[in-house]
């Protein structure tokens, strides 16, 4: 539906007011996530829940997403991605409201699985909707300003949430969040017109239902099997059998895809080389670069006994520069190649991650400030170029599954650096005698230098998969060097 607007709006490039209605609904959904980091304190103390308790509201809310974003983008291929983004605003606007109003935690911990319902309905369309819009030759600048709405929101979110707590509870920060997304929304309905975001192939009846249960199932479990937040026993009777589960859901995924005419996910996309590398690459860039990111507060607090607050700082100005970063390549990129880029950023990575790895009690803070704001450049160099190869990959009507893929690929990725990380130093200060909690290694000199030993063997090992990151990038020849 097209609306007449005025002559305000008109001297705006329309592409630019997609991107305003996106960008605005990007940044509400992931300053969100990481405001209720903040406020999980908060939110236990308030319903009387333990912190592991209350961790089922973060739980909960990704794994939606993860489970409904493949099959989300699929359909808005089908019916329309305008439609999909709508609704997902229309529900995800719904959950902020009622989590600012849960009168209990049964009824907060609903409220965020609605949130990530309609979170998953609307990110699964946006980079396919921003890449229609925006003309080839700009592809790169479309998805750097996506990642910039991105990074502006993992930035100012934790800074957001720790001021407003000081003075309100953690219902506001719901309500705070809630009126940007109600504008996504309203501008979102008047301004994008589905005939330019859209490009329907397929009836309704062709959706992939049973495809859709699978990977869906399968990802829940994958995703809970690796984080394992409930700590089953790994050699457990159950543990075992979920993980069978996992692998036999996999394979019948791969079987039904490959048998059926109109699959959720195209498989066969995979025999071009240049999508299946740009994607390994992706997952591998980010099990690197999530593994830093979760594993860098715990340095500065644990080891160098920094406050929560200066920890918050150095993390609000390494995702600002890794914005800054995807701005400026994402324009770069379109007019010369991404390639070079995806490698600077790669080599880049592997050097921080090199100097993270040597990381130990009297590193000296203005090396380990350095280090990290570089870290996040880095994450934007190589990121943008990337998504732009994906994208530029495939025809145009996969735009919308493949756009949800590629935030699956990313989150994958984050589960798993979290995973490997964590496991490798656990398993070095388990191999030494050590097993104590992480409040506990400060007060005690020889499992501090335990846990110093599993970092520095955590990250040499990190740096294989962003050097796997790096090769790939090097021998793979970018989508927009056709055309130069």
């Amino acid at each position: 539906m097209k609306i007449e607007q005025s002559s305000f709006f008109l001297k705006i490039a329309y592409k630019w007011k997609v991107f305003f209605a996106i960008g605005v609904s990007l940044f509400t959904s992931v300053a969100s996530v990481s405001m209720v980091f903040v406020a999980l304190s908060d939110i236990a103390y308030s319903f009387d829940k333990s912190l592991k308790d209350v961790s089922l509201v973060v739980i909960i809310h990704g794994l939606t997403i993860c489970a409904l974003i493949l099959p989300m983008g699929r359909l808005a291929d089908i019916v329309g991605r305008k439609k999909i983004f709508i609704f997902g605003l229309v529900i995800s606007t719904l959950g902020l409201l009622f989590s600012a109003y849960s009168p209990s935690f049964s009824f907060l911990v609903f409220s965020r699985i609605l949130t990530g319902v309609g979170n998953a309905m609307a990110q699964s369309v946006g980079t396919a909707m921003l890449v229609s819009v925006f003309p080839n030759n700009e592809r790169g600048k479309a998805i750097g300003s996506q990642t910039t709405a991105v990074s502006i929101g993992a930035a100012t979110g934790p800074v957001i949430s720790g001021l407003v707590l000081q003075f309100y509870s953690w219902q506001f920060l719901f309500f705070l969040t809630f009126i940007p997304s109600l504008i996504s929304l309203i501008f979102s309905y008047v301004i994008i017109d589905e005939s330019a975001v859209s490009e329907k192939t397929a009836s309704k009846n062709n959706f992939d239902w049973i495809g859709s249960l699978l990977s869906g199932i399968f990802v829940i479990l994958f995703i809970g099997l690796i984080n394992n937040p409930y700590e089953i026993p790994t050699n457990s009777f159950l543990f075992y059998s979920l993980s069978l589960l996992v692998i036999f859901l996999l394979l019948f995924f791969i079987f039904w895809e490959l048998r059926i005419d109109n699959p959720m996910l195209q498989l066969r996309l995979f025999k071009n080389y240049v999508f299946t590398s740009a994607v390994v690459a992706r997952f591998l860039g980010f099990s690197a670069t999530t593994a830093v990111r979760i594993s860098i507060p715990i340095y500065l607090i644990t080891v160098k006994t920094i406050s929560e607050a200066s920890t918050g700082i150095l993390l609000f100005f390494s995702s600002l520069f890794m914005g800054i970063a995807a701005q400026s390549v994402g324009r770069l990129a379109d007019k010369f190649s991404e390639r070079p880029f995806s490698i600077f950023g790669f080599f880049i990575l592997i050097l921080t991650i090199i100097s993270f790895s040597t990381f130990n009690l009297s590193t000296n803070m203005i090396v380990i400030s350095f280090t990290i704001i570089i870290n996040g450049f880095a994450q934007g160099l190589w990121n943008v170029p990337n998504s732009s190869t994906i994208m530029g990959s495939v025809p145009s009507t996969y735009r919308g599954v493949i756009g949800a893929f590629t935030n699956l690929t990313r989150n994958f990725g984050n589960v798993f650096g979290q995973a490997v990380i964590a496991s490798v130093i656990a398993a070095v200060m388990i191999s030494e005698g050590f097993d104590v909690p992480l409040d506990e290694i400060k007060n005690n000199p020889d499992a501090l230098l335990s846990f110093l030993n599993g970092w520095r063997y955590a990250f040499y090992l990190i740096a294989l998969f962003a050097f796997g990151g790096l090769s790939l990038s090097i021998f793979t020849k970018f989508t927009n060097e056709e055309s130069k």
